[in-house]
């Protein structure tokens, strides 16, 4: 994934016109660049007023996220200890607010369910969904639907995989 990602954010005038509100590049930080965050009115100028900064999992309650992230080769971590991979793995949900979404981390600590819907794109390199149950190895453009399961992203290739997601909240109101 590119360090710098271009984002070009369309909107209406007072007179109803579309038109370029912002147009810009952001730097990405670490393995997730987030492109955009809205509150509950998803869709018009005001409600979706608010360009993800903070680096959370989740949206916010009744929002939603659209995000790129890098899900790295598990060769980078095989000198790791057990303990070790917990740790970082710890502190990388910790780092998105995101220690409770680690529910069963049982079959890898990387595993996580978070209460919401999320469409999930491959873009390219390869990828193992792994769930409780299973295991799901995808290819560039495979699509998942994820139902609040508890998963998570496994890279067994040997360069990184770059995946296109937008996660909207599923909390009962």
């Amino acid at each position: 994934m590119p360090r710098t990602i271009r984002r070009v954010i369309t909107g209406n005038d007072e007179l109803g016109r579309s038109r370029v509100v912002m147009d810009f590049a952001r730097e990405r930080r670490g393995i997730a660049a987030d492109h955009w965050l809205s509150g509950p009115a998803l869709a018009t100028e005001s409600g979706a007023a608010a360009l993800s900064a903070d680096g959370r999992l989740e949206p916010p309650s009744g929002g939603s996220v659209f995000r790129f992230f890098v899900v790295p080769p598990e060769e980078r971590l095989r000198h790791m200890s057990v303990a070790e991979r917990e740790r970082l793995y710890a502190a990388h949900f910790q780092s998105m607010s995101a220690s409770h979404a680690r529910v069963d981390t049982r079959r890898h600590p990387g595993m996580h369910r978070t209460n919401t819907l999320d469409y999930v794109v491959l873009l390219s390199g390869c990828v193992t969904l792994l769930l409780d149950d299973g295991a799901v190895e995808l290819e560039p453009f495979d699509v998942v639907i994820q139902r609040g399961t508890n998963h998570a992203w496994i890279n067994y290739g040997s360069t990184d995989a770059l995946l296109a997601a937008v996660l909207l909240d599923a909390s009962e109101p």
